[in-house]
């Protein structure tokens, strides 16, 4: 998979940019067609969201849970998740929703119903997931970006910045470092990343996020890693009710 969203829409952390000088040999325009022509096997897909952004999709050859992927688009609200989640039953019984087919329109339904209703703050209905997964979620409406990667370490995300200085989600670490050069990194396990509110940890939400420092074999500082930081605390938690959601976290 392979998300591209334009700096206007996405404010990613400073950090994980690179101070090396910028070596990337493909534009994100130019990583998307590779991305396309490379799947072409697998009847890949893109969609594009005027001038801020595009999602890319090819579904997996493979059927293992770890390794599947799986778009789904409702009421301008788009995802793509890989992987897959143990309890979906479960899920859609305890937020009320009607039973959905895979991973990716659960998530979906499961955004709306937060944004909507907002009876949950994000993190705790991430904390509920038992599975591998990971995902992108873009929300047309109001031009929001939300991704998320699981803390099991079996699905990998990485996020980067282009040499336009769009923002780049994909599973794929080749393809990010030939738009992003140096300014990649790992996504962070355990954690959400919101475009209005920021990254933070779902596991440890009281927790803030700290940057650590790449240095990659060739002895030049890359994006940095982020992993969380157990000695500094967030003092203003998401509540739950209507002012804590999946479009906004709440302060």
């Amino acid at each position: 998979m392979l998300a591209i969203f334009k700096n206007s829409l996405v404010d990613p952390p400073k950090e994980l940019t690179s101070p090396a000088p910028s070596k990337a040999s493909k534009s994100p325009v130019e990583t998307l067609q590779y991305f396309l022509s490379s799947n072409a096997d697998n009847n890949p897909f893109s969609i594009e969201f005027a001038d801020q952004g595009m999602l890319a999709y090819a579904p997996s050859q493979r059927s293992f849970m770890a390794t599947q992927r799986m778009f789904c688009g409702l009421d301008d609200i788009y995802c793509v998740f890989i992987g897959g989640l143990h309890n979906l039953y479960s899920l859609n019984k305890q937020y009320g929703l009607q039973k959905v087919g895979n991973e990716a329109m659960f998530v979906v339904e499961a955004y709306r119903t937060m944004r909507d209703r907002g009876p949950y703050p994000a993190h705790q209905v991430l904390k509920d997931f038992d599975g591998s997964f990971g995902f992108v979620v873009y929300d047309h409406k109001s031009g929001t970006v939300f991704a998320a990667l699981g803390g099991d370490e079996i699905v990998k995300l990485f996020w980067g910045i282009g040499v336009d200085g769009s923002v780049l989600i994909s599973d794929d670490v080749d393809l990010i470092k030939e738009s992003c050069a140096k300014s990649f990194a790992p996504f962070p396990t355990g954690c959400m990343y919101h475009s209005k509110e920021g990254l933070m940890s779902f596991e440890h939400p009281k927790n803030k996020m700290k940057a650590m420092p790449r240095v990659d074999s060739e002895g030049a500082m890359c994006g940095s890693y982020f992993k969380v930081d157990a000695y500094s605390k967030v003092h203003n938690m998401p509540r739950v009710g209507s002012q804590a959601n999946w479009a906004t976290f709440g302060q």
